[in-house]
């Protein structure tokens, strides 16, 4: 019998000389710590990258780290048909983009490390033959001839007889082909694919412990799956256990919509011969939505595309952060006992995440940014403005670009010290917050608040004008502001005011709020007395002309 098969595979298979004892010689397993753990995420280039992969990526990347362990990119390339110019760069750009380090494979667009080439599966399709040849010889896969046409009748019998779909047992047509006849139709130049021989039964369970989600039993595989398409191209099912295996993978961690092929998967590995890896299936991102919840979704929602992130100005740190919060609950409370940690000491455990999916918060998000940005020095601030505008707001980057010690000097201000301020979250928020330090962005179209009159206000204006100084310090800038507060009706104390303030026109803080309105057109900014030693004293004295004439009126 054995004959038989043998010549039945050198039929299907006349190129294929080499063996899988000598794939395994060339792939040998890896040189790592014991417990080191090898992981890797194997996208499809068909598309942008999207939040749930890249999510799934730092997951990996995290297990790896925790143990010393390895993290690698393999592409996934073998279905042409979905396939989208750039989509593999894209994806690396993305990682790149937002600090997720890659050990091996692909890297970077057109860049390739490590000895356990190629990691594309396209360019692996010799290697995907000599195993399948293995299994044929085996009698463990078999050419199926059956044309489009024979699977749309067995799929309407088995819907008539309401059984489940799938070639399988009596459904399985060309499994009961002896070799002869099989050898005879491929010499005839019949097409076919090649499938499994399953020896599943699916009265059988299997059961799996499942890193994220715990214990999971299902049906065992009885189906006689598709190994290697017409064209000789593998199906992912089939490519993927060939490659984790002769890659050393031990980690499979990927989303959950996978969970229903483990049975395969695992059958696969079995009859392979190969040591199958611990999966961890990771659930969707999801969104809030009209009282309920729903996965993150690639149309409706645009921050499903870490485009979205670049475009905004999010800094990778606070994307990475971020998501951290999602992965692990208790990541919240290790921030806030080691707030200057760097993030790879947090005990990332696959244990602690959620079995449902983790609800994505874009407020929260922009909380997590602001206390990022916030920690930032001004010279690396204004550094990721400038490239970010370079990029996304060209008539912003002309500004900044045009006198980089000034639009330093914007983004210095209230940065540093305990309490540094919270203003941006992310980099497309600086257009708008820089806004008023250039004379084409203050808008003077201010109004005071209710309570102030525009005589008193002309009047603080007018007093303040002269008492300026520009080289008072932040203390001795607030005491002359109080100092001109009892000759103009106002009390310099805000909490003497309260007691009686019937007998006042307002305090130094509504002083503060004339000075502020007319030198920025807002109400809310950083350290007024900074702003306007920043602006020089000719800018602030034209302003506080235009606000004097246009209270005047």
């Amino acid at each position: 019998m054995s004959n038989v098969w043998q010549q039945l595979s050198d039929v299907m298979f006349p190129q294929v000389t080499a063996t899988p004892a000598e794939l395994e010689k060339q792939y040998p397993p890896r040189a790592l710590k014991e417990g080191a753990r090898v992981t890797r995420i194997a996208p499809s280039p068909t598309g942008y990258l999207h939040l749930g992969v890249f999510f799934t990526a730092m997951i990996n990347r995290l297990t790896a780290s925790a143990t010393d362990g390895l993290f690698y990119f393999r592409l996934e390339d073998t279905d042409k048909k979905r396939e989208v110019e750039g989509g593999a760069d894209d994806i690396l750009r993305g990682f790149n983009t937002y600090g997720l380090k890659l050990d091996e494979g692909f890297v970077a667009p057109n860049t390739v490390v490590g000895d356990y080439a190629p990691y594309q599966q396209s360019a692996r399709v010799d290697i995907y033959h000599v195993y399948v040849k293995s299994l044929v010889e085996q009698g463990l896969a078999y050419p199926c001839f059956c044309s489009e046409e024979e699977r749309l009748q067995a799929r309407e019998t088995q819907e008539a007889q309401k059984c489940r779909t799938g070639y399988y047992g009596p459904f399985a047509k060309c499994r009961a082909l002896t070799a002869e006849e099989a050898i005879a139709r491929i010499q005839n130049g019949d097409p076919y694919v090649v499938r499994l021989r399953s020896p599943g039964d699916e009265s059988r369970r299997i059961a799996f412990d499942d890193m994220i989600k715990g214990k999971i039993e299902m049906p065992e595989n009885d189906e006689d799956i598709v190994l290697l398409k017409s064209d000789g191209v593998p199906t992912y099912h089939f490519a993927h256990a060939v490659d984790d295996h002769l890659m050393r993978t031990t980690h499979v961690i990927r989303g959950d919509e996978w969970i229903s092929s483990v049975p395969k998967h695992l059958q696969l590995f079995r009859v392979l011969g190969f040591k199958a890896p611990k999966y961890a299936h990771v659930s969707p991102i999801m969104k809030e939505d009209n009282g309920g919840k729903r996965k993150l979704s690639k149309r409706k929602d645009p921050e499903a595309a870490m485009h979205f992130y670049a475009e905004q100005g999010y800094p990778a740190d606070s994307v990475l952060e971020y998501l951290l919060t999602i992965a692990n609950s208790d990541f919240e409370d290790w921030r806030r006992a080691n707030p200057d940690s760097d993030r790879s000491k947090f005990p990332f455990n696959l244990k602690k995440m959620s079995v449902s999916g983790a609800l994505f918060d874009m407020n929260k998000l922009n909380d997590v940014s602001k206390n990022v940005i916030a920690a930032m020095d001004a010279k690396t601030v204004t550094a990721a403005i400038l490239a970010w505008a370079k990029e996304y707001d060209d008539a912003f980057y002309q500004k900044l670009a045009a006198d980089e010690a000034f639009a330093e000097g914007i983004f210095a201000i209230d940065r540093g010290g305990a309490k540094p301020r919270k203003d941006m979250a992310k980099w497309s928020d600086a257009p708008d917050y820089a806004a008023y330090f250039f004379d084409d962005g203050f808008d003077a179209s201010w109004e005071l608040p209710e309570n102030l009159r525009p005589e008193d206000a002309v009047a603080v204006l007018n007093a303040y004008k002269t008492a300026y100084d520009p080289a008072a310090d932040k203390q001795a800038w607030f005491d002359g502001l109080k100092a001109l507060c009892p000759s103009l009706g106002f009390c310099p104390e805000v909490k003497e005011y309260k007691k009686n303030p019937d007998a006042y026109k307002g305090h130094v803080g509504d002083v503060s709020t004339i000075v502020r309105l007319a030198i920025t057109g807002r109400r809310n900014t950083p350290d007024l007395c900074a702003i306007m030693q920043l602006l020089g004293l000719e800018r602030v004295n034209g302003r506080l002309d235009a606000a004097i004439a246009k209270l005047s009126v």
